[in-house]
């Protein structure tokens, strides 16, 4: 009897802790013709540099999806989400793996989280891992997924995703490394472009250089490049041209 009252309570707990999390929903139908001015993330590191004492502006510029390469595209879904046009905003199979490895260590690290999740995140939350946050991601997303076309909720996380120190999109980021436009970057460039995505503000170049191969490899395990391009891309140096005072790093064998 006891048993059965404390699973009443949790259950009851758990609905009302998602009703009102759904209830309290940003509304995100402005986003289909509008593009966001800011987002929480964007503020959040806002506040982080004032603390600090820092002045940094943000640099960011906004193009359309059709204004960045398909190298570009394809290494970031490769990357991040290889499903994200199959799923609706959550792959089950990612999330269960992420939770499971997070109950067995008792920490909230592996997130398994899609590209929609990353934008609910991106867009609305703290980066704080807690599962109400998680529960708010998820919830988001869905409603993401509900209200705007796949094209344009990659088009949003294309151009607010943080790529380094206040710099936010890729457009941003590709003149900022390479010194060139996101729809000329190469699959080499894309590539490490992608490799900033899990620690844009501190990963260590060897760090990169290791996830770019990574990524590179698996580009060619799909068909992408040929065996012949990705071995001449892996020998690469890692941002070979050199435009925010980054030392290039030679892979190593």
């Amino acid at each position: 009897m006891k048993r059965i009252l404390v699973s009443s309570v949790l259950l009851t707990t758990v609905v009302s802790l998602v009703y009102y999390c759904y209830a309290t929903l940003p509304d995100v139908s402005a986003l289909i013709h509008s593009h966001p001015r800011t987002t929480a993330l964007m503020e959040l590191r806002d506040r982080e540099y004032k603390d600090k004492g820092m002045r940094s502006a943000r640099r960011q510029v906004w193009v359309p999806y059709s204004a960045v390469s398909d190298h570009l595209k394809k290494a970031i879904l490769i990357s991040e989400d290889a499903a994200f046009f199959s799923h609706r905003g959550i792959d089950v199979n990612e999330l269960q793996a992420a939770l499971k490895r997070d109950w067995e260590t008792l920490s909230f690290s592996r997130g398994g989280s899609t590209i929609t999740m990353q934008l609910a995140r991106n867009l609305y939350l703290s980066p704080a891992k807690n599962p109400l946050r998680k529960l708010k991601e998820i919830l988001i997303a869905h409603r993401l997924e509900y209200s705007l076309s796949k094209r344009r909720i990659f088009e949003i996380y294309l151009n607010v995703v943080e790529l380094g120190p206040n710099l936010y999109g890729v457009e941003a980021a590709a003149r900022a490394h390479f010194g060139k436009a996101a729809a000329d970057v190469d699959p080499v460039e894309a590539a490490t472009l992608a490799a900033l995505l899990p620690n844009p503000r501190s990963s260590r170049p060897r760090n990169i250089l290791h996830r770019r191969n990574l990524i590179l490899e698996r580009l060619a395990s799909v068909g992408y490049l040929d065996q012949a391009e990705f071995r001449r891309a892996r020998q690469t140096p890692l941002f070979s041209r050199v435009e925010n005072k980054v030392t290039p790093v030679r892979p190593t064998h």
